[in-house]
């Protein structure tokens, strides 16, 4: 009866999850990434080519597009290049809303709704294994931590692949564990099959060809040090030959994904734009694309990947290589910082997951909530070693988005807490004096951290927690795809036909294409650089209204720094600032650009 009750439960918790994620990829446009995406998943339907977003591995792009093929659409793929390290598919996705007008809306409407069974996945995932390691209760734990979580549900709305990488990743994950504990060749052909969806997902996941034989080695370790194999995991750990059918399904998953597209090319005859792979003396403004293994014994080895994968890779690692501007905290650097994931971590994550932490940490060391090492592995180090690979790209520092693939891991382990309201575990931990304060703790930040996630939907994109002042003051501390990513143009396009007397209207907005298209066709608002002595970059601001999205107000250009000491009249989202300056405004305005 409990069981049934808890799936009955579970079962809500997904429907709920499901409706929020189509709320909200119905209420905002279409992001920056993901006007490339949608028309990566096009041509891969049409023409069967996947190097359109070759940075990016292609199912869920190929997923989003599939409701957008079986419809009619306009495409216009004049601006389409196939020369090695071409990166067209912003230019054609603009075209492509351009060639469909107002439809083309619809159409990543219909995009994001295909996506959301993979944010479904994720959470059939988060309970299956929660619920595996520490009961019923620990399952809807965490499955209710990945429903609510504003980064799963900002991320999982749009057709982008961070959620997806999440979901199968974590799938991944957990299809190892399972066959490490009943080790079959059915359950390593899952295991396999599992493990090349991930990597179809998010080339960050390409860890996991290591990772894997890491802990089978530590799973043949723990077995060696048994006095008793025939007592616990060890028994049952799996030899070499199923571990080589996990990796090597994986890897036919993977080029299976691609049609097996150039893939066991030599080595050498592959055109690469980073220093690592193209050579350390390449000049990336003046050489052609290199290849440092010509020549070399390494270069006659054909490569078991396709061919967009791993040059999608290099164009990726070629990015962190050359280094772009980050912000963080009202600063601007060439490069980022070590701790940058750590820190928006602590901004972006809702405050009663951060408590939830480090009482599942502290409640780890009683009995009834440890786990065995090989139980614990598969769970623990993949989501460090994403934070930590992640981390130490330091070219740049842009997106809280690209660790959001460890995240399940975290929700499943966090889920011990639900320990605390098993009768059993409560019996076995009354006599210890914290126990009754810990539970209160633990049931208040559970519900904390689901009401102030609810409380900013749907923009959950934009989410940042009390400590950081919520999303209003967000900009504060990180901008981009962390804020604004170009999702509230309809929401400002609602405030101007709610707000006729709001003219003159400018409008800056943060995105791939035209807003004229979505109905919001004013003049720029004037970008006016401090302490500019030309008198016409001044005279262009006028009074009236200016909408201005947030990662333009925060700009390194810092073009629209002269609208900060001024407090916005309206928001559409938490992503476009609406102010009203008045002629006194402007003036103050002009004196000071002009000193």
């Amino acid at each position: 009866m409990r069981t049934s009750r808890t799936n009955i439960a579970a079962v809500a918790l997904l429907a709920v999850h499901a409706g929020l994620l189509a709320w909200s990829g119905y209420v905002h446009s279409p992001t920056l990434d993901e006007v490339g995406h949608l028309p990566g998943g096009l041509v891969i339907w049409q023409y069967g080519r996947f190097d359109l977003y070759r940075v990016n591995p292609p199912l869920p792009r190929a997923v989003a597009a599939i409701p957008v093929a079986l419809l009619s659409h306009e495409t216009d793929w004049s601006k389409f290049s196939d020369s090695p390290g071409a990166r067209p598919e912003w230019a054609i996705g603009s075209d492509f809303i351009r060639a469909n007008g107002e439809r083309a809306f619809w159409l990543f409407t219909l995009a994001r709704w295909a996506c959301i069974p993979f944010s479904l996945l994720g959470g059939i995932v988060c309970w299956r294994w929660g619920r595996s390691l520490f009961g019923e209760s620990a399952g809807l734990l965490a499955l209710t931590l990945w429903c609510f979580c504003p980064n799963i549900l900002g991320n999982g709305a749009l057709v982008t692949p961070d959620v997806p990488a999440a979901a199968l990743g974590v799938l991944a994950a957990f299809c190892f564990w399972r066959w490490l504990c009943r080790p079959t060749w059915t359950s390593a052909l899952i295991a396999g099959a599992s493990l090349g969806l991930a990597e179809l997902c998010k080339l960050t996941w390409v860890v996991l060809f290591g990772l894997w034989p890491a802990i089978w080695l530590i799973a043949q370790f723990v077995e060696f040090q048994r006095a008793k194999p025939a007592s616990g995991i060890g028994a049952r750990t799996p030899g070499v030959g199923q571990l080589t059918v996990v990796l090597l399904m994986g890897l036919y998953v993977l080029n299976l994904g691609y049609a097996f597209d150039g893939s066991f090319r030599r080595l050498d005859s592959y055109p690469f734009f980073s220093r690592t792979l193209a050579g350390e003396t390449r000049d990336r403004n003046s050489d052609p694309p290199g290849n440092r293994f010509v020549g070399t014994w390494l270069g006659a080895l054909p490569v078991p990947l396709p061919y967009d994968y791993l040059t999608g890779m290099d164009l990726q690692k070629q990015d962190f290589e050359v280094g772009k501007t980050s912000y963080l905290r009202g600063e601007f650097k060439q490069g980022g910082w070590w701790y940058y994931y750590l820190y928006a971590a602590a901004v972006k994550l809702p405050l009663g997951l951060l408590v939830l932490i480090p009482v599942a940490s502290w409640l780890a060391f009683f009995r009834c909530a440890r786990l065995a090492l090989v139980d614990a592995l598969p769970l623990l180090l993949p989501p460090l070693v994403v934070f930590v690979l992640v981390s130490s790209q330091t070219g740049f520092n842009r997106y809280f988005r690209y660790v959001v693939p460890a995240l399940p891991f975290v929700f499943i382990a966090i889920s011990r807490v639900a320990l605390f309201f098993s009768t059993a575990t409560s019996t076995t931990l009354a006599a210890s004096r914290p126990f009754l304060a810990v539970r209160a703790i633990s049931l208040a930040a559970i519900a904390w951290a689901v009401a102030s996630s609810l409380y900013y939907c749907p923009h959950s994109l934009s989410y940042f927690n009390e400590f950081a002042g919520g999303p209003r003051r967000g900009h504060d501390h990180l901008i981009d795809a962390n804020i604004d990513w170009g999702q509230d143009l309809f929401l400002l396009r609602e405030w101007i036909a709610e707000h006729p007397e709001a003219r003159p209207l400018t409008v800056t907005y943060e995105g791939f294409f035209d807003p004229a298209i979505a109905g919001v066709d004013f003049p720029r608002t004037p970008a006016i650089p401090l302490g500019d002595s030309r008198a016409e970059m001044r005279d262009q601001l006028q009074p009236g209204w200016h909408a201005v999205s947030v990662s333009c107000l925060r700009h390194p250009s810092h073009m629209y720094d002269y609208l900060q000491p001024f407090e916005p009249v309206a928001l559409a989202g938490y992503s476009i600032y609406v102010y009203r300056l008045t002629a006194e405004d402007v003036e103050e305005i002009r004196r000071a650009a002009a000193k």
